[in-house]
């Protein structure tokens, strides 16, 4: 019965704000990918993307739920395991991965596809938020700051060898996020960047054939507008098609016409279905939901009950604040094209879970906050 009372309080005591903003953009998300998959009404016929998506969100939200649970400690604790577990599947990934448009990003587990470098984020995220919040470990030395970049350095060149330029270069900005949160000083962090900054035309010399082709499409659209400029023009004119108040659900042109491509309008591409529908008021409320979730996150760290707590609530508001704005500013001709999904929006599997089980972890953190203590709920 105190295990039950126990759990109970937890319920009680969960971010109902947090709660009610994911749970906006949740709905937002399943609406939207139906409107993406819908075939038009002389058919009635729906596309996969929505059934799977319901399924994957049901998934995630259940493994948030019981993450709530968790003490955060706990997987603090076993951080560098799970550390080491997605390295490997990293590495199993570029050896007997499933290729998909032209890159090894997947594993076939029984039929069902994952991505481990989802997983392979919050591994990271764990590990960095354990190390650098020990209290044996000085931040403003510059060797705090070479070791995190080295074991961010890792899933970095994995995730970068399937290829995922996207995903890979998510994880710079979130380690930077977790050592100024740390207190690492300000002349490591720019020194750095102007390190990075200068080497940036051997980074140009690493990249792909495609990789290159969407940076000079980013630069120029126009130039090739039937191939490689198509999905950044559409997405544009859908963007700005919805004006104030958009064309209304199920009735976006750009979207239903097939002008933008079903194969990534659910989910590279959904702001600009929402954006097309909804228009500028839709789209305004749905980066309001962002940033009540993203405020709810820093509100999370800010109060947590330890450094480590907090840094973990930080590095995961870091991998949220950098996958809303590089999606969003990849489909309104802002940033190149990385192939980001929007968080809790976009269609996707693994994604899905792991920015749930993300919000799992947050959530984790803020029912264990100073002063909140809950006693015999997974206690370390």
């Amino acid at each position: 019965m105190k295990r039950v009372r126990a759990w109970w309080k937890l319920w009680l005591d969960q971010d109902g704000l947090a709660f009610l903003a994911a749970g906006v953009l949740l709905a937002a998300g399943l609406a939207f990918i139906y409107s993406a998959s819908w075939r038009g009404e002389d058919t009635g016929i729906v596309g996969a993307w929505f059934p799977r998506q319901i399924w994957w969100a049901s998934i995630g939200s259940v493994l948030a739920l019981g993450l709530v649970l968790v003490d955060y400690r706990i997987w603090l604790r076993h951080a560098g395991w799970f550390y080491l577990a997605s390295l490997v599947l990293l590495v199993l990934v570029l050896l007997v991965g499933t290729k998909v448009y032209g890159a090894y990003r997947w594993l076939n587990v029984f039929g069902i596809l994952v991505q481990p470098s989802e997983s392979a984020k919050l591994a990271l995220v764990l590990l960095l938020a354990r190390f650098l919040g020990h209290s044996a470990v000085r931040p403003r030395d510059l060797s705090t700051v070479l070791a995190a970049l080295l074991l961010t350095g890792f899933p970095f060149v994995l995730i970068l060898k399937e290829p995922d330029l996207g995903t890979a270069v998510i994880l710079l900005p979130t380690v930077v996020f977790m050592l100024f949160a740390a207190g690492a000083r300000l002349a490591h962090l720019f020194g750095l960047a102007a390190l990075a900054a200068a080497l940036s035309p051997l980074g140009w010399l690493t990249l792909g054939g495609y990789q290159r082709e969407r940076i000079l499409t980013f630069l120029d659209p126009s130039q090739d507008p039937l191939d490689s400029g198509w999905n950044a023009l559409q997405s544009a004119i859908a963007v700005g098609s919805g004006g104030f108040s958009g064309k209304g659900f199920l009735n976006g042109t750009q979207n239903v016409l097939g002008f933008l491509p079903r194969t990534v309008s659910p989910s590279d591409f959904i702001f600009p279905v929402i954006a097309e529908e909804t228009g500028f008021v839709g789209a305004s409320l749905l980066l309001g939901a962002f940033l009540v979730l993203l405020t709810c996150y820093v509100r999370t760290a800010g109060t947590a009950k330890d450094p480590s707590g907090s840094l973990l609530a930080t590095g995961i508001a870091s991998l949220f604040f950098c996958h809303v704005f590089v999606n969003i500013g990849m489909t309104i001709g802002l940033l190149p094209i990385t192939g980001l999904p929007l968080p809790l929006v976009s269609s996707g599997g693994s994604f899905m879970v792991s920015t749930l089980a993300g919000f799992g972890l947050v959530q984790s953190v803020y029912v264990r906050r100073s002063g909140r203590e809950v006693k015999h709920v997974g206690m370390v």
